[in-house]
């Protein structure tokens, strides 16, 4: 198994470069390298590997999921509440619909059996969605209308209700007494429940990092196993009461983030780093579990159906955004952004072959068929509507977490040690400004159009124990890509 790894490493780092320098998303590229060296073409990844896929997968997406919950913050989670719980349901529902409608006369199969298919189709992809919505984030761009969070929040929604309506229809299919109104109630309880299972283990979180001051890597372990033995928790709990697991884990980032901002963004840099190694392992097992020769024999009629399912989604997005201050443009893109599936076509497909339904076949084959046209064209529209059309103001707050990122400075309450002196000093104060950039060389001087530069101010307390913080000495400095590097005269210190 250790050679399949070293073959997703090297050939998924080697898709993402290469459609990296062609403008294209990387992770089309590992989906790509996936499918090419997976069990169903040149097989370079040993069946013990893709025994095990499902975990390595479900612990990529957590990672990318905890990112996504150190990300939303209270205050744009309620301008885009309404929104995003109306778009959780009615995309869906529209392309459930359609595809029921559309299914039986194209591929010859049963209404109910349509609907089953639907259920499969009707399921946005965060993995594809979440990580190109957090790069915006990270670089601003729509999150003064808070777009970003906007589809993060309905995507990870939208699965649990879709989950739901296709375990109910595959039960109707099976004979058994299936009461659709209380599946449907699941769906809130399973959303409020998941959120709860979150919300406890990240406010205790946040209280264990403040009392004991790990080190960053040690903080960023706990918070991913907690994470971990959540998603366990729903799998344990399915037969007694449902929880949105998933919701959950970025709940645990999001109460660590409001409470402290400081920790919150040290965990959120190291998931960075670790996301490096834990998206290959997600777009490249993602796409080995794509059998196209099985697409393939979906034919014309599997891709009109798609077609069919994704216009009437793309109206029902539509529609959930009116009443919202979105302009046109950015409701296309949201639109777009409603269309990548991969994830729950991979992980459900199969399903309905395997519990003996009669067209189960052609049901995996459209499921199939749909990762293989979605994924790449969703992930593709994203990234080239979003640089054009979300919005990017030259003095976004996001210049100062690139700044924090580059320079590598502490947050208030952190403790640092002078490298000149050998003193520990304990951050009591920052402030973010802007500062005029330096002149250019050769260049006269135009006050009005001067760019400006993020800088932060840090004030450091000299540690005393018999002083409070704040009296006693203390120093100021700034830093900015022009002044002082931090890491030459100081260093953050923790407890363990």
């Amino acid at each position: 198994m250790a050679i399949s790894v070293a073959f997703i490493i090297l050939f998924g780092l080697l898709g993402d470069y290469l459609f990296r320098r062609m403008k294209l998303p990387g992770l089309v590229g590992m989906l790509l390298v996936g499918i090419v060296i997976g069990p169903y073409l040149l097989n370079l990844i040993s069946p013990e590997m893709m025994t095990v896929s499902g975990d390595f997968r479900k612990i990529a997406l957590i990672v990318i999921l905890l990112r996504a919950g150190f990300e939303l913050r209270r205050d744009t989670l309620n301008r885009v509440g309404r929104a995003a719980l109306i778009m959780s349901a009615v995309p869906a529902i529209f392309e459930i619909v359609a595809v029921t409608l559309a299914a039986p006369r194209l591929l010859g199969i049963t209404y109910l059996e349509a609907a089953i298919l639907g259920a499969i189709l009707g399921a946005v992809s965060p993995a594809v969605v979440v990580p190109l919505m957090i790069d915006f984030m990270d670089r601003g761009r729509g999150t003064r209308k808070g777009i970003p969070t906007l589809i993060l929040g309905a995507s990870s929604v939208d699965d649990v209700f879709v989950i739901v309506i296709f375990t109910s229809l595959l039960g109707m299919y099976g004979g058994g007494e299936v009461n659709l109104w209380m599946s449907l109630m699941e769906i809130p309880l399973s959303i409020v429940l998941g959120i709860i299972a979150g919300l406890i283990p990240g406010y205790l979180l946040y209280r264990f990092f403040t009392k004991y001051d790990w080190c960053p890597p040690k903080r960023t372990i706990v918070v991913l196993g907690t994470a971990i033995f959540l998603t366990w928790l729903e799998t344990y709990m399915e037969h007694r009461v449902p929880i949105a697991s998933l919701l959950g884990v970025m709940a645990i980032g999001f109460v660590i983030l409001e409470k402290s901002e400081g920790i919150a963004h040290i965990i959120s840099q190291k998931l960075k780093k670790l996301w490096v190694f834990a998206e290959l392992l997600l777009f490249v097992l993602v796409g080995a579990q794509v059998n196209i020769h099985v697409a393939w024999k979906a034919g014309l009629a599997g891709m009109v159906v798609i077609v069919v399912g994704l216009m009437f989604r793309s109206v029902g997005t539509y529609i959930s955004l009116f009443g919202t201050d979105l302009s046109a443009k950015e409701k296309l893109f949201c639109v777009v952004a409603y269309v990548p599936k991969a994830t729950v076509q991979a992980a459900i497909g199969a399903i309905p072959l395997a519990a003996g339904v009669a067209s189960g076949e052609v049901i995996l084959a459209v499921a199939v068929l749909s990762v293989l046209i979605t994924a790449p064209a969703g992930a593709l529209g994203i990234m080239i509507l979003g640089d054009r059309i979300l919005d990017h103001g030259e003095r976004s707050s996001y210049k100062f977490k690139e700044l924090r990122e580059s320079l590598g400075l502490p947050r208030v309450g952190e403790r640092v040690r002078s490298k000149q002196f050998d003193t520990v000093w304990k951050v009591i104060e920052e402030k973010e400004t802007w500062i005029e950039a330096p002149e250019t060389p050769g260049k006269e001087k135009q006050k009005e159009s001067q760019p400006l530069n993020p800088a932060i101010y840090l004030r450091y307390w000299r540690e005393a124990p018999e002083k409070e913080p704040g009296t006693g000495k203390t120093r100021s400095y700034r830093y900015s890509q022009v002044d002082p590097i931090f890491h030459e005269h100081w260093e953050i210190l923790y407890d363990w």
